[in-house]
């Protein structure tokens, strides 16, 4: 249920970021939005952990940073997947994007699930 919500919030945020960022992400329709955030979800768990190792040195020598390059990373290869439906202007913007989602998350997990795992 949880990894649900993620891709639901996924989807809005990407849809508020395409209308704040008009010229550099387009977004389809909710739709699109939802598959983007389903295709970010699975190359999170299957590709992402292999970039992870193969630039663990680049990684430790940048204190983490690194890691923002590769949530770029795989934002382009979720618009590459999309196809015309999700598009993303650059790796900048990408980084940008994934930078701004990764502290929102963060926001909403700390809001929600902590008031979730206090009731119990």
């Amino acid at each position: 249920m949880r990894w649900i919500i993620g891709i639901l919030i996924n989807a809005v945020l990407f849809i508020a970021m395409a209308g704040y960022f008009e010229n550099s992400l387009y977004i389809e329709g909710f739709g699109a939005a939802v598959g983007a955030s389903f295709v970010l979800a699975i190359l999170n768990i299957l590709v992402k952990p292999i970039l992870i190792i193969l630039t663990l040195p680049i990684t430790v020598f940048t204190l983490g940073l690194f890691l923002f390059v590769i949530n770029g990373v795989t934002l382009l290869l979720t618009d590459a997947l999309i196809g015309e439906a999700f598009q993303i202007n650059g790796l900048g913007m990408a980084i940008l994007i994934s930078a701004i989602m990764s502290i929102v998350n963060l926001v909403i997990q700390n809001v929600i699930y902590d008031k979730k795992d206090k009731r119990r």
